[in-house]
Formats: structure tokens, C-alpha cells, sequence
């Protein structure tokens, strides 16, 4: 099933439960996922561009988490986390820390880098390899650690 279809059916259950944040996540997500396929004309969306589109809401969400935060809002910043948690769901299970750095390990052992002057090109082979299991973020710290 798509994501499409499962968000459709989230959309649909999150109504019958009358839960307001988990209905404007989801219609979020769906109307991303809309505006791809309108500017891929029509093609089918990729389920990496799918994960993207889900870690990219999630990533704003933590923006404006930090922001709402620092401005003592409170209010606004637990209607981010509770939309964050509802995201999450469709992403595939994270990599723990030790996941990570044993991934990471693996590729860096592959690519033959041995110096921090390697981390582009550990970095895109990192990132098309554990696209969605973790954020960029992670992975970039993990190299520069493990390259240093």
C-alpha cells in the first residue's frame, strides 16, 4: 500500500476520533504528497521521495518547536510535538546510536576513506543508504566523528 492510501486511511480514522492534531498532520502530509505528484505530472511517486517528504515535515516541525520554545510558547510548541509524533509513524523504525555508528562503520570501511577530507563521499553514499532509518543531521555527526 502507499503511502497515500495508508495517510488516506489515517486522515479517515483520525476524523471518526475527532483528533484535531493528528487530522492537521495528516492533511499536511497528503497535501505535500499532492503537490509532488502535480509537479511530477502525474508520475508516481518513489517511496525515498516519500520518506524525504515525511522527514522534511518532521524537520520543520523541530523548527518550529525550537522557535516556539525559545518565544515561551508553550502552547504552540506541544501542538509541534504532537504533530511530530503523529509523522514519525510512517517513517521506518530509526537507527540507534550504535546502529548508526556500525552502518556508518560499514560504509566507511567500503569507500576506503580514512581522513575527514573523505566525508563527501562518505556522506552520499551514508545518505542514499540509510535514507529514512536517520536524519541527516545524525549521520553528518556520526561521520565527522568516526572520520576524525
Amino acid at each position: 500500500m502507499s503511502l497515500e492510501n495508508t495517510i488516506n486511511d489515517a486522515i479517515k480514522t483520525a476524523m471518526r476520533e475527532k483528533d484535531k492534531t493528528a487530522l492537521d498532520a495528516l492533511r499536511a502530509v497528503k497535501s505535500q504528497i499532492i503537490l509532488l505528484k502535480t509537479e511530477a505530472r502525474g508520475a508516481e511517486v518513489s517511496p525515498e521521495q516519500e520518506i524525504a517528504i515525511l522527514q522534511r515535515m518532521i524537520k520543520q516541525r523541530k523548527d518550529s518547536y525550537e522557535q516556539f520554545t525559545a518565544q515561551g510558547r508553550d502552547d504552540l510548541a506541544t501542538v509541534e510535538t504532537d504533530q511530530m509524533k503523529v509523522i514519525e509513524k510512517f517513517l521506518p523504525a530509526q537507527l540507534s546510536t550504535a546502529e548508526l555508528e556500525t552502518e556508518i562503520k560499514k560504509i566507511i570501511e567500503e569507500t576506503g576513506a580514512t581522513s575527514v577530507k573523505d566525508l563527501g563521499k562518505v556522506m552520499g553514499t551514508a545518505s542514499k543508504a540509510l535514507a529514512g532509518k536517520s536524519d541527516g543531521k545524525s549521520i553528518s555527526e556520526m561521520v565527522k566523528k568516526l572520520l576524525s
